[in-house]
């Protein structure tokens, strides 16, 4: 009785961990409170939000056809690939994480919650990628140079020591155009993506290597040629849309319109490098032709629905296992609600995005918890109404019941794995929530909901064969 009695206390404690993790404002105003009356501070716990998606939150719902007309069959997909990731750091930009950009096709969804400024989000978005080179200004260094001298002298420390708080110090110092040091040393060429035919990656010869080789039309020869001959020994740096693509130092003046990149970078850093130079190299013009805005307010109605449905079910479930399984049905109910505090828990630390079909996932995946609960009692009321005690029909129930658990489990966890790798966003969310809430249910089921029983199986209650059976 003792190890049972450990035992349940160790599930208490870990149910109770979760709770206040993922519900953590309660227990926060209670340290507070008490922070107020001792000498030492306690610390509070983590608040995290949930992730909602933009059916549930609200935003801007875009779509974009690329013309692919001048990309090569064979290259099209790696070109839908590059353009995608290149628009998914222009949503960065827009500060929200868990925006989504998917290819279909020759077509691009992005999808952005939060983002209810349409026409901003289409502008940060709807840019065809623009590739230039770039060279260091040998003018701009001289004078970033003479105002470190003047910011060193003034606030007694080295550059390097230097922090960014440091430098919002300058702020009425009398140093004019201090921000200079914060600009990138780098100015524009007239090379651009328009005289790159081509970027590759090949293996060095000796060293076996990965080089990204560079193929220059005519009039980019003659101009990569002009640059590298008065760059000898310094950087030359390649931007996709603003933003260093990568940099290399110049070895030597190079003629003919071909040249290689060599640096420590592995294959798939170089693979990335040049997808990139051949986006920006010949650009994939994209146009918008469909555009939504979801308002919060249809956002918070949607989630106020998908609750109320969820709680609903979840009583009316709660509700049936009282009324068929009596006292081991209300264990099940407990762990029911158990299983539920670790889903959400799992949601915010994987994290995940919650939508509509997510939680229309996870309902299922309640109804799939219960299922296991539900095979294991009817094994359990079997044996005792064949004159087993309760501790020989709970070992029968869970021995005789694991097979068709795993089974029907393992099926259903095979078609959402399936669904998350074939599929889009929105079915990609309920495979996400069902294949968390499956495992989940497997865990509370075979050992939450076995220590509560095994707690109830010699006491009192256990000779009260008719709350059992």
């Amino acid at each position: 009785m003792k190890v049972k009695r450990v035992t349940l206390v160790l599930v208490v404690l870990l149910v109770a961990l979760s709770y206040f993790i993922v519900f953590p404002a309660g227990l926060n105003e209670k340290i507070e409170e008490i922070n107020e009356r001792v000498p030492f501070s306690i610390p509070t716990l983590y608040e995290r939000d949930f992730m909602f998606g933009l059916d549930l939150q609200g935003g801007a719902y875009l779509m974009y056809e690329a013309d692919l007309s001048e990309v090569p069959s064979g290259e099209r997909t790696r070109r839908m690939e590059g353009l995608r990731d290149l628009i998914e750091r222009r949503v960065d930009l827009y500060g929200v994480g868990e925006s989504t950009v998917q290819v279909r096709g020759e077509r691009l969804t992005v999808e952005i919650p939060g983002a209810h400024d349409l026409d901003e989000a289409i502008g940060i978005i709807g840019e065809t990628p623009f590739l230039d080179f770039r060279e260091v200004s040998q003018e701009r260094i001289e004078m970033q140079e003479a105002k470190w001298e003047k910011i060193e002298e003034y606030l007694g420390k080295s550059a390097e020591e230097m922090t960014l708080e440091d430098l919002m110090e300058l702020e009425g110092s009398g140093i004019e155009n201090w921000e200079i040091v914060l600009e990138s040393p780098y100015e524009k060429t007239d090379l651009t993506g328009r005289h790159l035919e081509n970027a590759r990656v090949m293996m060095h010869p000796t060293t076996q290597e990965p080089i990204i080789t560079l193929e220059f039309t005519r009039e980019g020869a003659e101009l990569f040629e002009e640059i590298t001959e008065r760059n000898v020994g310094k950087p030359l740096a390649t931007f996709l849309d603003g933003e260093i693509l990568q940099e290399a130092t110049v070895q030597e003046k190079i003629s003919g319109g071909e040249a290689q990149i060599t640096g420590n970078f592995s294959a798939e850093e170089a693979y990335t490098i040049a997808r990139d130079l051949r986006i920006g190299a010949l650009p994939v013009p994209i146009e918008l032709i469909s555009q939504q805005s979801i308002g919060p307010a249809l956002g918070e109605e949607s989630l106020e629905v998908s609750l109320t449905a969820g709680i609903i079910g979840f009583l009316l479930v709660s509700l049936f296992m009282v009324m068929v399984y009596r006292f081991p049905g209300l264990l099940s109910v407990l762990s029911l609600g158990v299983y539920i505090i670790f889903v959400l828990l799992l949601f915010q630390i994987v994290p995940v995005t919650l939508t509509l079909s997510g939680i229309a996932g996870l309902v299922l995946s309640v109804g799939m918890a219960i299922d296991a609960n539900i095979l294991i009692l009817s094994r359990m009321r079997e044996g005792i109404r064949e004159g087993k005690s309760v501790s020989e029909a709970i070992k029968d129930g869970y021995d005789n019941a694991w097979s068709s658990i795993r089974d029907g489990n393992f099926t259903t966890l095979m078609v959402a794995v399936i669904l998350f790798f074939i599929t889009t966003s929105f079915v990609r969310g309920f495979a996400v929530t069902l294949i968390l809430g499956i495992l989940v249910s497997l865990f509370v089921a075979m050992v939450i909901n076995r220590a509560f029983l095994h707690y109830f199986e010699e006491g009192k209650l256990s000779k009260f064969k008719k709350l059992w059976a």
